[in-house]
């Protein structure tokens, strides 16, 4: 089943006691892109760039498998940038530098080869370009799924609201889902969300791990223990990424295979913070990938 990715493509310069980076390839559509493309299952990339991004970040995407025909590069533009320094217990950060660039305008185009789709990832945009590309679709996927951050319901609240009916899967982190139910108990949050529309919701709690409710059904996926987190960076949008590459390549919507996806989502994640950007997420194998989906079975007392 193929998975249309909408999602930026951008740069990152980063930040960790661990050491720091120039400018490296990232953004929510890289992440997602990538984590997905170890299922397996058709990739096509919603994305913009201006003419500084290198071909070669291009290749490497088209190289693991990523259709980047919907990937707009405008001359003359620069790319989306961001800057971050983390402190030392990898939980808080501060933003040095964001240069919206090609970001600022950019108008999803959804190419006729993409139409198809059965699975949609909205990766962290504005809601009017998330609803966009819904709108632009012309047949609904069998799933949407959509990320989103505490700053658009800071200044977009209603467009924000306006997205949730449309789609099926929310995934946003604790402090959000506060935010945006008003609930301080994650369990009541996750009833008043799943009533602004999507019938399923993930609540990421990072190095806590990650619960996932619908209806009145539960499930919770724990973080791996890591002896080294070097770098956050990308890590929810690599796990949404396993998390919906895993749905497509089964091509299973039930709960029961949703709580499978979170484990391999949170085993992609895993991965994800062992090196800076997205340097983990090129040369995964299978094998590593298998015995990492094992660890997590073990420790979730959960069959996989």
């Amino acid at each position: 089943m193929s998975l249309l990715a909408i999602g930026s493509v951008a740069f990152d310069a980063l930040e960790t006691p661990y050491g720091k980076t120039d400018k490296i390839i990232g953004g929510a559509g890289t992440y997602i892109s990538l984590s997905a493309s170890y299922f397996k299952t058709p990739i096509n990339l919603v994305a913009v760039v201006g003419e500084d991004f290198p071909q070669e970040y291009i290749q490497l995407l088209e190289n693991k498998g990523v259709d980047t025909r919907g990937l707009q590069i405008k001359k003359g533009e620069k790319s989306f940038f961001w800057s971050g320094r983390y402190h030392n217990n990898m939980n808080s950060r501060d933003t040095l530098v964001t240069e919206l660039n090609v970001l600022g305008t950019f108008d999803p185009i959804v190419p006729a080869e993409y139409q198809d789709c059965q699975y949609l990832m909205l990766g962290n945009l504005t809601p009017a370009v998330q609803k966009t590309v819904i709108d632009r679709l012309a047949n609904r996927p069998k799933l949407i799924a959509m990320d989103t951050m505490n700053f658009w319901m800071d200044i977009a609240m209603d467009d924000l609201k306006t997205v949730l009916k449309m789609v099926d899967v929310l995934c946003i982190n604790d402090e959000e889902a506060r935010q945006l139910s008003g609930d301080y108990s994650l369990r009541t949050a996750s009833k008043t969300i799943m009533a602004m529309g999507p019938k399923t919701l993930i609540i990421k709690k990072g190095e806590h791990g990650a619960l996932l409710f619908q209806g009145d059904k539960m499930f919770f996926c724990p973080a791996l223990p890591l002896e080294e987190v070097f770098d956050p960076t990308g890590a929810g949008d690599t796990f949404v990424g396993g998390f919906i590459g895993y749905l497509a390549k089964t091509d299973d919507i039930s709960f029961e295979n949703m709580k499978r996806a979170i484990v391999y989502g949170s085993a992609m994640a895993s991965f994800c913070v062992e090196k800076f950007g997205t340097e983990r997420l090129i040369d995964l194998s299978e094998d590593e990938l298998s015995a990492r989906v094992a660890e997590f079975k073990d420790l979730a007392g959960f069959d996989v």
